[in-house]
């Protein structure tokens, strides 16, 4: 076995005649997030992977094995599911309110101009149809958004990951300010709050 331990982001500072002749592995999302797995090149070689942890592996990344030759990393195609607006009624901003749900869910996201890609889930697949977005499955490689504070685009992935140890930001509920001041004890009735409207209210909009 041929151990990896240090790992290039997308191959920087190589000259691309090196990379063409190197040889390559294809990891799904599931193994990519890990710091840790196994793999066969393509020239047949069995790698062990020990890279830090919390390490993202991404398609276009180089790993360097302890011999000093090169395995460029490519994204294998995997099942997922592709939300884009409605062509018909709907709009661009379709997609902000669908990352903002599924971020509260935290979900793991692919965030392009016109699609958002995530793993398949068919309890939210219908959420976001109710929503009025056209969701579809696709075979295509995986590639979602890295955590906004971490270093080195780490992101949130499976396995022990504790999500209160990095500060991470997430997209959850707007929390009011506390008030200064005097409380003000004032009743409100029911019929005070105003109704908001969102997915299956049973409204028309």
């Amino acid at each position: 076995m041929l151990t990896v331990n240090k790992l290039l982001p997308g191959g920087q500072g190589l000259a691309q005649v090196l990379l063409k002749r190197a040889p390559s592995v294809e990891l799904d999302w599931d193994v990519r997030q890990k710091s840790r797995f196994d793999a066969t090149d393509s020239s047949g070689r069995h790698l062990g992977v020990f890279l830090p942890r919390g390490t993202l592996v991404r398609g276009g990344d180089v790993l360097i094995a302890e011999d000093g030759s090169m395995v460029r990393v490519l994204a294998a195609p995997q099942p997922v599911l592709v939300v884009r607006p409605c062509s018909e009624h709907g709009t661009p901003f379709d997609l902000v309110r669908a990352a903002y749900h599924l971020g509260n869910r935290h979900v793991q996201l692919e965030l392009q101009p016109d699609h958002l890609k995530f793993e398949p889930d068919h309890v939210l697949a219908d959420m976001l149809r109710q929503m009025h977005l056209t969701v579809t499955e696709a075979q295509s490689a995986f590639e979602p958004e890295g955590g906004a504070y971490a270093a080195g685009g780490h992101s949130h992935g499976h396995g022990g990951h504790d999500h209160h140890d990095h500060g991470h930001a997430h997209a959850l509920a707007p929390v009011a300010a506390p008030v200064r001041g005097k409380p003000l004890n004032i009743a409100v009735r029911a019929a005070d709050v105003p109704h908001v409207h969102g997915p299956g209210c049973g409204h028309d909009h």
